[in-house]
């Protein structure tokens, strides 16, 4: 019995993951900016015009590698702190846990959003996903102290981004996955000061 042959909207869906598969890998390794349209394309092995069917345009392909960066990470995050750990202030630490997983993987290169966020102009599809970015990880943060009863939810929220940002550039720069560890620890000290038992 033979296989049925794809159909045109399964081929064009399976072009459509190759892309966005090969600007995660360039975009993340490289730069967003540094990495062509022909250098995406022929890694992904489509023809030019289904980028422009697929995104319409490079800003498309740029959002849609942003946007599915965002997913990944929320999703990861709300699996993981939900499984893990059975209280808010324990998940406001456990979120340190949580971003730590992703130090020891294979190409780690920070924040996407960073390094996105670094060489783009001001105005543009980056700076558009990415304040998506930051507003979903503010509120992370936020509910969770509030969920936590903290004395002052917001001012929590402000140190545990803060904190959160600086193990993830710690982690990057300095090559230190331990920066997970050192986060995780001045995280507890934060929450056991602002969360009243």
């Amino acid at each position: 019995m033979s296989e049925k042959a794809p159909s045109p909207r399964e081929r064009s869906a399976a072009a459509r993951a190759r892309l966005l598969a090969a600007a995660d890998e360039l975009f993340y390794a490289e730069g967003v900016q540094s990495v062509g349209i022909d250098r995406v394309i022929e890694h992904a092995g489509v023809a030019k015009a289904t980028l422009y069917s697929a995104f319409g345009s490079k800003d498309g392909l740029v959002r849609a590698y942003l946007e599915a960066r965002h997913a990944a990470t929320a999703d990861r995050m709300a699996r993981e702190l939900e499984t893990r750990y059975a209280t808010a202030k324990e998940r406001l630490v456990g979120a340190f846990e949580v971003q730590g997983l992703s130090f020891t993987e294979p190409g780690f290169r920070g924040c996407a959003f960073v390094s996105a966020s670094a060489d783009a102009p001001p105005g543009g599809v980056v700076e558009q996903t990415a304040a998506d970015y930051r507003t979903w990880l503010h509120d992370l943060f936020s509910d969770l102290a509030r969920q936590a009863h903290a004395k002052d939810p917001k001012l929590l929220a402000q140190q545990l981004v803060l904190l959160y940002d600086g193990a993830g550039i710690s982690a990057w720069m300095d090559r230190d996955p331990g920066a997970e560890s050192a986060a995780r620890s001045v995280a507890a000290a934060l929450v056991d000061a602002a969360v009243a038992d």
